[in-house]
């Protein structure tokens, strides 16, 4: 009778050490996704400035618990936030005589609101118990009311939108001169009414 061969063992000593490094392989080499959310720069950590800044050329916008929206106190509808901010982004109120003198404003030169667009600032204070819906509604608002501006006085100045402009120099296909000189067309639009959006939530 013969013998019963022995099979051969396999030695599992290592299988934990393979599967620490495949583990930390794939750590490595894995890229997350992150959504993109709404583009905000926020301020360097540096001592602020010492800027006077006029209380007229600060329009305060709140959304409270209950997603209600005030505009300087008063309750409004969302659909009425664009063109209140467009008046005031667009009012122009300095005097002629003045250096802060919007020459290409077309707003009602209210002495009351805004001097300039470039001091123009748009508060906004959120409640933390505000809906996130809400919120992105009266971002897309303000966000519209500058991008209609700034179409506009393309169109002005270079008989083309704004947004097309930006479109074409986000584009990889379009060459590197033409790229240059629509980055110049749009920071010289930005420069005309520079998008100042003061966000503050309360806890």
């Amino acid at each position: 009778m013969s013998k019963r061969e022995e099979v051969p063992k396999v030695n599992a000593g290592s299988m934990a050490d393979i599967a620490f490094l495949l583990l930390i392989f794939f750590l490595v080499t894995t890229s997350i996704e992150t959504d993109l959310g709404i583009g905000r720069i926020m301020p360097p950590l540096t001592d602020p400035p010492k800027a006077i800044i006029k209380e007229k050329n600060i329009l305060r916008i709140e959304l409270n618990d209950k997603n209600e929206l005030l505009v300087e106190e008063k309750l409004v509808e969302i659909k009425d936030l664009k063109d209140i901010a467009l008046d005031f982004l667009d009012n122009g109120g300095a005097a002629r005589e003045t250096s802060d003198f919007c020459d290409y404003c077309r707003g009602d030169r209210d002495f009351t609101s805004s001097d300039h667009p470039s001091k123009a600032i748009i508060s906004l204070t959120c409640n933390r118990e505000t809906g996130y819906g809400t919120y992105i509604t009266v971002q897309n608002e303000l966000i519209a009311a500058y991008n209609k501006l700034r179409n506009r006085e393309s169109q002005r100045l270079f008989k083309e939108n704004y947004s097309t402009m930006v479109e074409q120099y986000e584009y990889a296909g379009t060459p590197s001169a033409a790229k240059e000189r629509l980055k110049e067309r749009i920071t010289h639009i930005q420069n005309l009414f520079p998008q100042k959006i003061s966000e503050v939530k309360i806890e």
